[in-house]
């Protein structure tokens, strides 16, 4: 238990750190603990309204000691109550599934741009979100996804960050890797689709409500795809 929560909290520091909307990313990890501002503020000692401040983005963007005191507070408070989060993320020390197909964390954060060109992406929505730094990507094969994959198992797709991209391989729609990233708790910086025949609208929206970057590789199969991503 001890392992994973300091695996937890530098995980999440590290995140709301690099986010490029730090606000929004700790009320995403609020919420994922299931911790009201009114409480959260007990734990830390201050008004409900400076957490409803900097999560809403009418404050300016918190030190790093301040969200290690968030962070730690989060981490604190779901000890107090069993640690249920921190158990539910010990997940990612399982073996992984055989649905990824490659998982890597950068030595050093790489702009998504580069990304993008080194697979022949092509942005659908957001690429003004192209400078944005990620720290990995994880290859997912959709239909072993769907169908050997559970609820809990979805965090390993995100591995050690979710600054990261998401790369769905064997859809031809898109629709059901969005809908999976629709109801996850943790969101990735980035989604790719390969082997998309006719893009559906609906994954368009989905991406367009949780405002992330939308990208379709022309690669011409799964083994060119991960070869390039090699190369980065």
């Amino acid at each position: 238990m001890e392992a994973s929560k300091e695996y937890l909290l530098k995980r999440i520091i590290g995140e709301i750190v690099l986010s490029d909307f730090p606000g929004e990313a700790m009320k995403r990890w609020r919420e994922i603990f299931g911790i009201s501002q009114l409480d959260l503020a007990k734990k830390l000692r201050i008004s409900p309204s400076v957490i409803s401040d900097y999560e809403g983005g009418r404050r300016k963007s918190p030190g790093s000691i301040f969200i290690k005191r968030f962070v730690r507070a989060l981490v604190e408070i779901d000890e107090e109550r069993g640690g249920k989060i921190i158990k539910r993320f010990s997940v990612i020390s399982r073996p992984y599934s055989d649905a990824i197909l490659d998982i890597c964390e950068f030595s050093s954060p790489i702009i998504l741009e580069r990304l993008v060109k080194a697979i022949d992406g092509e942005f659908i929505i957001y690429k003004e979100f192209s400078s944005k730094y990620i720290l990995g990507y994880t290859v997912v094969d959709s239909i072993k996804a769907i169908m050997s994959m559970s609820g809990s198992d979805f965090i390993q797709l995100i591995g050690s960050t979710s600054e990261r991209a998401l790369i769905f391989t064997n859809t031809s729609t898109g629709r059901s890797p969005m809908v999976a990233i629709r109801i996850a708790p943790i969101k990735p910086s980035a989604i790719i689709l390969h082997g998309i025949k006719k893009l559906d609208k609906l994954a368009i929206e989905l991406a367009k409500l949780e405002r992330i970057p939308l990208i379709i590789s022309k690669k011409e199969n799964v083994k060119e795809l991960i070869d390039s991503l090699h190369k980065i």
